[in-house]
């Protein structure tokens, strides 16, 4: 069986991936020239255009969500050709959905962790941007074994594509907040994709968020989830929330309590998000907080003199006002270092305009990062570092780890 790959993003390469080490042959395709794939007896690839007679003669096609509206595609969805009409999932699997603009992967990693904890065999995966293998992954490997439970984690740019690929038998929503704005252009346009998305579900939501009544209409059942009363092996008041969405989630599927919690006491943080590292005399927060809601949930755990933070993709125009939020607080410092993208310059725009009165640095590279932050953790009590670049600040973590065992 021959399958098309159409769009080599992130979760079009990672597509491939899952296809060839599942035995597929595989045609790949994009307009983009830069793009590295590693050669394979089994792959097929065009760059710079897509081949549609090619596509035509595979037995299946996997759109990239990316080109999830491309009006150059829309004959696939309709085909039957796509691999989630061709491999259909075997009930009965129960499928959980979790989407939300933040906490998505930690709420996700805490329900399966219950779940596994009660004895259930348990699929995890989702968007590969978050850090799993891809959408593709997951039907491929939903095929291969009997499983209890699917577990996905949507991104809220993947709505429409990963509702027509699974079919959700619960969606959990962490919480809605000021992320990919270029691509829903509003909160209400993106709130109007969630209720599609949505409907005649069953739904987990946040019952202190007003901002959920258009989802509440749309919704066969509605279950509503409030922090946790106990404390986490994890860094902030948010993971309390995601916390109990898992544990909501955990109590429809007629989890213990006993089993919840004991699940989520022993539950750690998962790479990249956010973790203190403590050092003789101060601590060093450091996570992905992509987004400027994500960074004043971490911000208002406490003053921090020193803030360092990764610089968004090109274009990503909302995930500025990241600098915006951070210039109004009582920083000394706020160093600058290329997370995602080299955006610095639009970053020391930003705090110019807003004009912020504290030092503003700029850092090149990890290494620098590290060697700033351990020179900060001399003279201040608190420092932060986020933003974008999840694999960068990854690094960082593991690097700052290494220097406290050191001491």
């Amino acid at each position: 069986m021959k399958v098309a790959v159409i769009g080599l993003g992130v979760e079009g390469i990672n597509a491939v991936r899952s296809l060839l080490n599942h035995g597929y042959a595989v045609y790949a395709s994009d307009v983009n020239h830069d793009i590295e794939l590693e050669s394979d007896d089994n792959l097929d690839v065009d760059l710079g255009f897509h081949d549609f007679d090619k596509i035509e003669n595979c037995d299946a096609v996997v759109l990239s969500p990316g080109l999830w509206h491309h009006h150059d595609f829309q004959k696939f969805k309709t085909s039957g050709k796509l691999l989630s009409d061709i491999i259909t999932l075997e009930r009965p699997q129960f499928t959980i959905g979790v989407t939300g603009t933040n906490g998505k992967t930690t709420t996700t990693m805490m329900i399966s962790s219950i779940l596994q904890k009660a004895g259930m065999k348990v699929l995890t995966g989702g968007n590969a941007g978050g850090g799993f293998k891809g959408y593709t992954e997951v039907i491929l490997e939903a095929e291969s074994s009997n499983y209890d439970i699917l577990l996905v984690e949507v991104c809220d740019m993947t709505l429409d594509f990963c509702q027509n690929a699974f079919d959700f038998d619960l969606v959990v929503v962490t919480n809605i907040g000021r992320d990919h704005l270029e691509v829903h252009q509003s909160l209400e346009n993106y709130l109007k994709s969630l209720a599609k998305f949505v409907k005649g579900k069953k739904l987990v939501l946040n019952q202190e968020d007003e901002i959920f009544t258009e989802l509440i209409d749309e919704t066969v059942k509605t279950h509503f989830f409030t922090k946790i009363p106990y404390e986490l092996n994890l860094f902030g008041k948010f993971n309390l929330k995601n916390a109990g969405a898992a544990k909501k989630t955990a109590e429809i599927l007629g989890i213990s309590d006993e089993i919840i919690k004991r699940a989520l006491k022993q539950f750690h943080v998962l790479p990249g998000r956010s973790a203190i590292i403590d050092f003789p005399h101060s601590k060093i927060v450091v996570g992905k907080t992509d987004n400027v809601d994500a960074t004043v949930a971490v911000l208002e755990e406490a003053e921090f003199p020193v803030i360092i933070l990764g610089t968004p993709r090109k274009g990503e125009i909302c995930r500025l006002d990241i600098f915006r939020e951070v210039s109004k607080r009582k920083s000394k410092i706020i160093a600058i270092f290329p997370g995602l993208d080299d955006t610095l310059e639009d970053a020391q725009k930003i705090l110019e305009e807003e004009n912020y009165k504290g030092k503003v640095l700029v850092l090149t590279d990890v290494d620098d990062v590290v060697k700033f932050a351990l020179e900060c953790s001399e003279r201040y009590p608190n420092v932060f570092i986020g933003g974008n670049g999840q694999r960068k600040i990854i690094e960082i973590t593991e690097s700052l780890k290494e220097a406290i065992s050191a001491k």
